[in-house]
């Protein structure tokens, strides 16, 4: 067989493009192309029905089952990085806290999600699952562009279609072990069994477990910065009632623990950089250190459970599902307020004392203590600005108490249904009707803590006599109805020449509720939260509304060359801000140091237009294959995640960009040299430009944040036989990704808290002595090599891999606090050799 095949999903972001023959389509199904015919073609779902790739008047990447194996690849950020024009962060703070760019348009952390997750036909509404494992794969699809005709809220970058293995009338499983550097061990087996007549099962589970790359050196250098240990078991069975109805009923349990909050902390104040050069630093030239005193830890658990219906009515075929979810998280860590003596000196409360003593008797224990430059441990925790001679700059996350404690949680339940007729038949028209139902009940808290040296107490609300007495508390639940009608029709003029159009209607309403109880800071004598300074806070409500159409066609311009184009809205919905946010920004930013940030606690939802067109085609009988698509996207009221650090404590929320400009272009190409060896590589370049921002208006005319400059893949994979039953495999895949901002603030420079504190403080020095400069905010471009050799039988694969192979040291994630006068910095993936071995029957 033409080993083509294997490599046509382009590893390096390609679409696996196939010979653009209208004579080559198929009807294929669930699962994975048709055999019959040239091998070469693929079918894929990423529409919601059967399609030749080639034919798709979109540009989607995939990866089919032999690519999965022969990659490696079983969770987000593996395919992700393989695909053009996509990047994604994940895990730096927890485990679901995983965002995907799609072409310039992000996920920003705790909003929607920008990019739709359908798993075996059934639409997924929790970011937290985007990089879970997800049965046993057998196909990965991800489309790129607004999908919201198709799935609706949360699908304007793109979607992700994953299909997993189903059940057949024979008796079928596998094995899959390795092991590698930092005790990183994974594990994943499947069983699939016939159980009678039309009826089969299949059983998979995986355990994963790593001690990771770094350690806590305060801490007895413990592997506690970046562990983690999962594992999960799924489900599914699928049974015929009948010569026309299929039954497909699934479920899955997953848990997870490890660390969180894998961050350091960056200064960028020029002014101050006389004292240690390191109060100007590059975020590119960090050196990661750890040492909080407090482990940091993640545990996430997820449930779900699934029944879809299908019956063929010969006309029309009716698919029905229903879907309940709930995924629950909670991390502890080490606060970020030691900076601004939140906790150094005493008030007139027991607990203000305890926290006081506590913060002056482990300053004085850990005088000296090694810490990241310019932070020091000086005699006493007062700030350094306020005490040159013998005070501190400790920076967050330090070894002492005066830091503080945070306890977070993200409980989210989600129920969600749908109900889809579509046509049947081989005739030009092609049609679908639908409507969805979601309702999501969501809690989320927030709770910073007097560090007494006795822990975390895993709770939100802890009383002043407590060992963790709460001194913030952001705590709220969120209810979310979701109502949606949707439609599409597809007609073929001619054999080359197809138009679409689709038609999606979603209504959110949404509900918050705030469950923070009225109680008074023991630390400040402040209100626990800030918005109740005027008492309890209110319940709100809020509707968000948006028609979602989309166009699209295909002309086949020859037997082997395809031009598209498409057009379409994209729409994430507004939601609610932890309450009382707005009122700490205002408080503590713009009423004191004179900053004109803008912060609602509601914010609005995000509208894109995007258009794209491309051509797909194949020359030297197939041998070479390549696509070419540029697109225009305007997005209006982009959501956008800030992150603000104080004497408060922390606080996270959701803003929006006015108005955002992105166009692009992308090309990506396959190559068979020879028959067993092939060579590819894909290029995007992405250009974003801010053209209104209301809440940050100094910015105008900076880039898309989170939007990488440009993203090139070069790869190639040889499959030589050297036996009668086995080959060599080798593959290599190289990803650079070009320059990336993370936030709205750029070539841009900002008042500080430091620039409040400093006219007061013993050095005496005015304001714009502590204004930052954040120029250097922007992670630089890093390539990363990743190979894989080793021998593959018929149902057996032994194989050495180095991932990150050259040891690319680079930054996952910049999260500028741009009125704290800092970034925090999460690094990326070191290098890490380990073998796999396969085996199945």
């Amino acid at each position: 067989m033409r080993r083509i095949k294997t490599a046509l999903s382009l590893s390096a972001g390609l679409a696996a493009l196939v010979s653009f023959n209208p004579a080559l389509a198929q009807v294929g199904g669930e699962q994975e192309a048709s055999e019959e015919g040239d091998s070469n073609v693929i079918i894929v779902t990423a529409r919601r029905q059967d399609e030749l790739l080639a034919e798709v008047p979109a540009s989607v990447t995939v990866f089919t089952e032999e690519l999965l194996n022969r990659t490696g690849v079983q969770q987000a950020d593996e395919f992700v990085q393989l695909t053009a024009g996509v990047t994604i962060v994940s895990g730096t703070a927890e485990a679901g806290d995983t965002q995907i760019n799609i072409r310039g348009i992000n996920g920003a952390r705790d909003a929607e999600s920008s990019v739709a997750l359908v798993v075996d036909g059934i639409l997924k509404t929790n970011t937290a699952q985007l990089n879970q494992d997800q049965g046993t794969l057998r196909q990965i699809e991800i489309l790129k562009g607004p999908q919201g005709a198709l799935y609706g809220r949360n699908a304007a970058a793109g979607a992700i279609v994953i299909q997993t293995l189903k059940p057949g009338d024979i008796l079928e499983g596998g094995i899959k072990v390795s092991a590698a550097e930092d005790k990183t061990y994974k594990a994943s087996a499947y069983v699939s069994v016939p159980v009678g007549d039309g009826m089969g099962l299949v059983v998979s589970g995986s355990y994963n477990t790593t001690d990771g790359f770094f350690r806590n050196s305060f801490l007895g250098n413990r592997k506690v910065v970046d562990d983690q240990q999962t594992w999960s078991i799924d489900g599914r069975f699928v049974a015929e009632l009948g010569a026309s109805t299929e039954l497909d009923i699934k479920a899955r349990y997953a848990d997870l623990s490890g660390a969180s909050i894998n961050f350091n902390a960056a200064f960028h104040l020029p002014l101050f950089a006389g004292v240690d050069p390191a109060f100007f630093e590059d975020v590119n030239d960090h050196p990661f250190n750890y040492y909080s005193n407090i482990r940091p830890t993640n545990e996430q658990k997820t449930f779900e459970a699934s029944a879809k219906v299908t019956h063929d009515f010969d006309a029309v075929t009716l698919t029905a599902w229903a879907l309940y979810s709930d995924v629950d998280q909670a991390l502890t860590a080490d606060g970020t307020s030691a900076d601004f003596a939140r906790y150094t000196f005493p008030g007139a409360t027991p607990a203000s004392v305890a926290a006081s003593n506590s913060c002056f008797g482990s300053t004085a224990q850990l005088t000296g203590f090694p810490l990241n430059a310019p932070t020091f441990i000086g005699n006493n925790p007062v700030p350094f600005i306020f005490d040159p001679a013998n005070g501190s700059t400790f920076g967050p996350y330090s070894p002492t108490t005066c830091d503080g404690t945070q306890y977070q949680i993200r409980e989210q339940t989600d129920i969600s249904a749908e109900v889809r007729l579509a046509s049947n038949g081989d005739g030009p028209l092609a049609w679908q009707l639908g409507a969805y139902f979601l309702n999501i009940d969501r809690d989320v808290g927030v709770s910073l803590g007097a560090d007494l040296g006795q822990g975390v107490t895993r709770q939100l609300f802890n009383d002043a006599s407590s060992s963790n007495p709460t001194s913030q508390l952001f705590a709220d639940n969120f209810n979310t109805n979701v109502y949606a009608a949707f439609g599409s029709l597809d007609y073929e003029l001619t054999d080359n020449f197809d138009v679409g159009l689709a038609l999606r209607y979603d209504i959110e309403e949404r509900d918050v509720s705030n469950q923070v109880p009225i109680a008074t800071d023991p630390i400040t004598g402040a209100p626990i939260n800030p918005g109740q300074a005027f008492g309890a806070i209110a319940d709100q409500s809020a509707t968000f509304k948006q028609l979602q159409p989309k166009l699209t066609l295909r002309y086949g311009l020859t037997d082997n060359l395809n031009f598209y184009a498409n057009w379409g809205i994209g729409f994430k919905s507004g939601g609610f801000n932890n309450q009382g946010s707005a009122a700490i920004v205002d408080q503590n930013f713009n009423q004191f140091i004179g900053t004109n940030v803008l912060i609602n606690d509601i914010f609005r939802k995000e509208k894109s237009s995007a258009f794209e067109a491309g051509l797909k085609g194949s020359i030297a009988g197939g041998a070479i294959t390549f696509d070419l698509a540029g697109y225009y996207t305007d997005v209006d009221d982009m959501q956008f995640f800030e992150f603000f650090v104080g004497g408060f404590g922390l606080l996270r929320v959701v803003s929006n960009i006015d108005e955002v400009e992105i166009y692009g272009l992308e090309f990506n190409a396959n190559a068979e040299i020879v028959e067993g060896w092939d060579i590819f590589g894909s290029i995007n370049v992405t250009e974003s430009e801010i053209k209104a921002n209301a809440s940050r208006p100094n910015t105008v005319g900076n880039e898309s944040p989170y939007t990488a400059d440009y993203t090139i893949n070069l790869g190639t994979q040889v499959v030589a036989p050297i036996a009668t039953s086995f080959d060599l495999v080798m593959r290599a895949d190289y990803r650079l990704t070009g320059p990336t901002w993370f936030h709205s603030v750029q070539d841009n420079t900002s008042p500080t808290l430091f620039s409040g504190l400093l006219p007061g403080s013993a050095l005496m020095l005015p304001g714009f002595v502590g204004d930052a400069d954040y120029s250097i905010t922007e992670r630089k471009a890093f390539g990363v090599l990743d190979l894989r050799v080793g021998f593959e039988g018929e149902n057996w694969n032994i194989t050495a891999f180095a991932d990150n192979l050259l040891d690319e040291r680079y930054l996952n994630e910049v999260i500028p606090a741009i009125e704290f006068g800092g970034s925090f910095l999460s690094p990326g993936n070191l290098r890490r050799f380990g073998v796999e071995v396969g085996y199945k029957f």
